[in-house]
Formats: structure tokens, C-alpha cells, sequence
């Protein structure tokens, strides 16, 4: 239930751990109380969501790989 409400707030854009902070803050008046980048890498080795580091933003950079939620359904 909480993948999918991220999947649903997260759409189709690739966010960086600072956004993703904020973007939950603001759907769901919730601050991830342990380090939400170590929560945000299970979820990604657990092929739920996508992330990979941006060298440009010296960032974490997470997004939901629709190719692969479609798959799964």
C-alpha cells in the first residue's frame, strides 16, 4: 500500500532524495524519521522504484520504472 501511494506521487518524473523529502511532506504531511535515502535504496534493491546517482547534481536521482510496473501486473 505505501509503494503505491509513492508510485502514485512520484508519476512519471525522476526526483532527487531532497524532492522525494519534500514531495511526502507535502502528499502526506510525512517526514521519514530514519535516512529516507537508505529507505528509498531497499525499495530499490528490492526493484520496487528505480534510482541511480546523478553526477551532475552530486545526487541520488529515484523515479518508478512504468515499464516494469506494467509487467508485474
Amino acid at each position: 500500500m505505501v509503494v503505491e501511494a509513492l508510485r502514485g506521487a512520484m508519476g512519471d518524473g525522476r526526483y532527487t532524495t531532497r524532492q522525494m523529502e519534500d514531495m511526502l511532506d507535502s502528499f502526506f504531511g510525512y517526514r521519514c524519521p530514519d535516512d529516507l535515502s537508505r529507505s528509498l535504496n531497499k525499495l530499490r534493491l528490492m526493484g520496487l522504484i528505480c534510482g541511480e546517482v546523478d553526477r551532475e547534481q552530486a545526487c541520488w536521482v529515484w523515479w518508478v520504472d512504468k515499464k516494469k510496473e506494467d509487467q508485474s501486473e
